[in-house]
């Protein structure tokens, strides 16, 4: 992304005015705004990460050194406790277990310290903003291309991620429920990863073993799913372009530069694309304005999403189109423009 600050700062001025009423904070001052990465093993999340101190720069946040909890909760306690030790007012996670992080978010809601999360939404506990797509939008958009693809007949293979994480279940609850209402010919064999690679390719491996008849596969997760679906697919001969009577259809989830290669190869069909690049910009936006103490209200914004009001605070659904061969060169894909 190559928006100039000066655009940037007003197109987010414009989104405080358009999204709610802000309390005037008066600048954050050189507010420290503290920020834990939930992964580096994943594709998806290094393009993250990679786009966060870009962001930062834009908008003028003094950003602290960031952690990387590697998918571990107790690793997100000992880095937010460190991040609040070294004077952080703000943090910003992506809470991978959505469930275990209640006590974490209680203790800063005690601090007064605001919490902003990025792709997960937690169970429990006070967040001033989720900054989040609708994971339910990506199971039903997966279901509906892999029905189509097939006629509404056959198996399907549905790699998911770890059921302890809103998105795990979302996704996958929106998969099945598409597929029984829509697509009730079809059969789908659920096989939960816990957005390990390694266990996709030993889940898929057996399942193509017990039903060689399988015509479609939905992964979760296309960073950590990607390569080992494909590795698994080229072992068994199944990796075919469409039109092949042996080609298996494969929608993924991410958006990532390594899947939109695929699409065009023709070795996966389609991919969902989770924003990477406003995950990183609107995390930061929402922690400066949570240190500027200013306030949001559900509704539409002017970035093209929507303010929704949950239990534990709001969440801001950013859009994420469905990426096929006839849009994968779309340069306004974030996956096209990360080096």
């Amino acid at each position: 992304m190559k928006l100039g600050s000066a655009v940037a700062a007003a197109a987010l001025l414009a989104v405080v005015t358009a999204c709610g009423p802000g309390t005037a904070g008066g600048g954050h001052g050189g507010t420290k705004i503290g920020i834990d990465h939930p992964r580096a093993d994943s594709d998806f999340w290094n393009s993250y990460i990679k786009y966060v101190p870009q962001m930062a720069d834009e908008l003028k946040i003094d950003l602290m050194p960031a952690t990387n909890s590697q998918n571990d909760v107790a690793k997100l306690v000992n880095n937010v406790q460190a991040l609040i030790g070294q004077g952080a007012k703000v943090i910003i996670m992506a809470p991978q277990d959505t469930g275990a992080v209640a006590n974490t978010l209680q203790q800063l809601e005690n601090k007064k310290v605001p919490v902003v999360t990025v792709d997960t939404r937690p169970d429990k506990g006070k967040v001033y903003m989720v900054v989040r797509a609708d994971n339910r939008a990506y199971g039903t958009k997966a279901c509906e291309f892999l029905g189509e693809k097939l006629g509404g007949k056959g198996k399907v293979v549905q790699l998911q991620g770890a059921l302890s994480s809103i998105n795990g279940r979302d996704r996958s609850e929106a998969f099945l429920t598409c597929m029984k209402t829509k697509f009730p010919g079809i059969t789908v064999f659920s096989e939960p990863t816990e957005w390990e690679g390694s266990k996709a390719a030993s889940m898929l491996q057996t399942r193509l073993e017990q039903n060689p008849d399988i015509k479609g596969i939905y992964m979760h997760a296309g960073g950590v799913h990607l390569a080992p679906t494909l590795q698994v697919l080229k072992q068994k001969g199944l990796l075919v372009p469409a039109g092949d009577p042996k080609h298996i259809a494969v929608v993924s989830n991410d958006g990532i530069p390594q899947e939109y290669a695929a699409i065009r190869k023709g070795d996966i069909d389609a991919t969902v694309s989770q924003p990477a690049d406003l995950y990183a910009k609107y995390a930061l936006f929402y922690a400066k304005a949570a240190a500027d103490g200013k306030t949001f209200k559900p509704g539409p914004t002017d970035h093209g999403s929507t303010i929704i009001k949950l239990p534990n605070g709001l969440e801001d659904q950013l859009p994420a189109p469905l990426v096929t061969k006839d849009n994968v060169d779309d340069k306004g894909l974030w996956g096209n423009q990360a080096g």
